[in-house]
């Protein structure tokens, strides 16, 4: 056995309480004996949606010694809000104690810069590896069968039931229903995403017509009582007729045929796209990554890929995939679509003149657009940590976390404001942004039904007519930042160093070329004088420019290890990534390096 840094962990603090534990309040020495793993996410964040799906089966598994508990730290002011995080606690299926924690005080106890961060914690209370990013749930159990062994032998290991208690299940035609889709009859189609599987309704909206799919999570074709589905989300139209829906966790693309109620499988292999992956070729041969709306714009269909910040096509006469917008890079760069940068897009919509494709951008809290030259443009939104509730001049007005966005017919979009419960309007031909409702909760979608707007009210599980008004409703303005406190770094010269220790029993792969990646941006571009760019190391001395003293740093790391077994031909390989997006300030006082700890534990810290 390796011998580890000890670290004592820090006691867990959450002012909203904690969750799913039957209203009992937990501290750490309460779950001594056990391997604890902290999920630090929040349920804006795609990548967290991803680490909450990679640990099912790890949490299933050593049931009777671990304990999961989701630390959820908000990064948007909606995310603050207590009833929002139980609802998300329902909403992803999270079968684990929630620490409520909106001040961040847990997350900053254990010194964590991004979303999502996993902490493992030993049976004795010591702090034995920290992981950011996506793809490390093979190493954590590998980790956590060391540890079982390990504290087995010496008698500290306390296997039983764990503190998670299921809430009781409520009654509801719809659960956190995502996206909608106008029928032909009037009637509508509905995402029922919590509940894994479509429901058609009457024109009234709430009358249930059929079901499609069983309503158990999984991955399988077939008619209404046999398809499978995993929070599917987006739906739109294909020329032959069938629904082609975003089968969002199953990393895929549906078809419903409406006549006969048979699902198929368009795209998507059920695996998660990571990088490395070839990105077009035959759809079903291709792994996709969190596909959440789509659109037909001109002769394909357009796939709002959230899980790696870009826009795919779907060709259904060649039956292939391809990356038709975005760099897999995280923020908002307008320009040709091959150099532009999208965050979590995860609303789509045709324009009604049809010569732009509208895209709601969740995680700049921007509305978007591509247009049929191939650029891409910004039409509300700055960036990654500027959101809020303010109407006016599209140059100067604040989105929180939009989801959808619907084109209406005089040219202008409706915007599903989904963090601000609000509908918002954007005109471009004024450039102005305007209010049209508030309260209501969470809308992911809207559809426009004579003249109105039928709205899809995720949190309050159900579809709500709006009657466009002659007037946008006035709402006083509110500006916000992400609360995460600034970093202080020492003018001149910053090492920072990405810390990532292979998995044991593993090593990083070389076969073919370097196995790291690193690209390095700021906010200001000016904030750095040299060091930005890609290059294949993991530390990079980062040169600050004289006169700027704040900002954020924008990294990117990549790394892939496989089994270290000469012995074995085709030895299972891993990728390990994660974008950190760090605010900083530069004062004399700061530090002069900067470590991220991509997996393990910075030795230097």
């Amino acid at each position: 056995m390796a011998t580890r840094a000890r670290v004592r962990a820090p006691e867990l603090i959450g002012k909203g309480g904690w969750l799913n534990t039957g209203d009992r309040q937990y501290t750490l020495s309460e779950l001594r004996g056990r391997i604890v793993i902290l999920d630090f996410w929040t349920f804006c964040c795609v990548n967290c949606l991803h680490v909450l799906d990679e640990l099912r089966e790890l949490e299933e598994k050593h049931r009777d010694t671990v304990v999961i508990i989701g630390v959820h730290s908000p990064k948007f002011v909606h995310e603050a809000d207590h009833q929002a995080v139980v609802d998300a606690v329902e909403r992803y299926e999270v079968h684990h104690p929630v620490l409520d924690d909106p001040e961040l005080a847990t997350w900053k106890q254990y010194a964590v810069r991004a979303w999502p961060t996993l902490v493992v914690i030993d049976p004795e209370g010591y702090v034995v590896a920290q992981h950011a990013g996506e793809g490390h749930a093979h190493a954590i159990e590998k980790l956590v069968e060391e540890l079982e062994a390990e504290h087995a032998a010496k008698g500290t290991l306390r296997r039983g039931d764990g503190p998670y208690v299921a809430p009781e299940p409520v009654a509801t035609h719809l659960r956190f229903p995502g996206k909608a889709l106008l029928l032909p009859d009037g009637g509508f189609l509905v995402s029922d995403t919590t509940r894994h599987r479509l429901v058609e309704l009457d024109a009234d909206g709430e009358t249930v017509r059929r079901h499609f799919g069983t309503g158990e999570r999984g991955l399988g074709d077939g008619g209404p009582d046999e398809a499978r589905f995993s929070e599917p989300q987006g739906l739109a139209v294909l020329p032959d007729g069938r629904i082609a829906v975003a089968d969002t966790v199953n990393h895929a693309i549906r078809a419903l045929d409406l006549t006969t109620g048979a699902v198929t499988t368009l795209a998507g292999t059920g695996r998660q796209w990571w990088q490395g992956s070839p990105a077009d070729g035959p759809a079903r041969e291709v792994d996709l990554s969190s596909p959440w709306d789509l659109a037909w714009f001109g002769d394909r269909l357009w796939i709002a890929m959230a899980g790696v910040h870009q826009l795919w096509t779907y060709d259904p006469g060649a039956g292939s995939v391809g990356v038709a917008a975005g760099t897999t890079n995280e923020g908002l760069v307008d320009g040709p679509v091959a150099e532009a940068w999208f965050a979590q897009p995860s609303g789509l919509a045709v324009s009604a003149d049809g010569e732009r494709l509208w895209v709601a951008d969740s995680e700049t809290s921007a509305l978007r657009w591509v247009d049929r030259d191939g650029q891409v443009h910004t039409a509300v939104g700055t960036g990654l940590f500027d959101f809020g509730h303010r109407d006016g001049a599209a140059a100067q007005a604040l989105l929180q976390h939009p989801l959808g966005v619907t084109a209406l017919p005089d040219g202008s979009v409706a915007v599903s404001d989904t963090y601000n419960h609000a509908l918002r309007r954007y005109d471009p031909a004024s450039g102005e942004v305007t209010t049209l409702a508030t309260d209501i909760r969470e809308p992911s979608d809207a559809v426009l039904v004579d003249g109105d707007l039928v709205v899809v009210e995720s949190a309050r599980h159900r579809l709500t007519r709006l009657r466009l008004p002659e007037e946008a409703v006035r709402v006083p303005d509110q500006a916000h930042r992400t609360q995460r406190a600034a970093t202080g770094i020492a003018p001149g010269t910053l090492r920072l160093d990405v810390v990532f220790q292979a998995p044991a029993g593993q090593k990083l792969d070389t076969r073919y070329g370097p196995s790291t990646r690193l690209l390095v941006s700021s906010t200001p571009p000016e904030l750095l004088a040299d060091g930005s760019g890609a290059g294949t190391d993991l530390g990079r001395d980062l040169v600050l420019a004289d006169g700027v003293t704040e900002g954020v740093l924008h990294v990117s790391a990549m790394a892939a290890s496989c089994d270290d077994d000469p012995a074995n031909e085709y030895p299972a390989c891993h990728v390990h990534q994660q974008d950190w997006g760090v605010p900083v300030r530069v004062t004399p006082e700061g530090a002069a390096r900067l470590p991220l700890v991509l997996a393990g534990m910075d030795e230097q810290g």
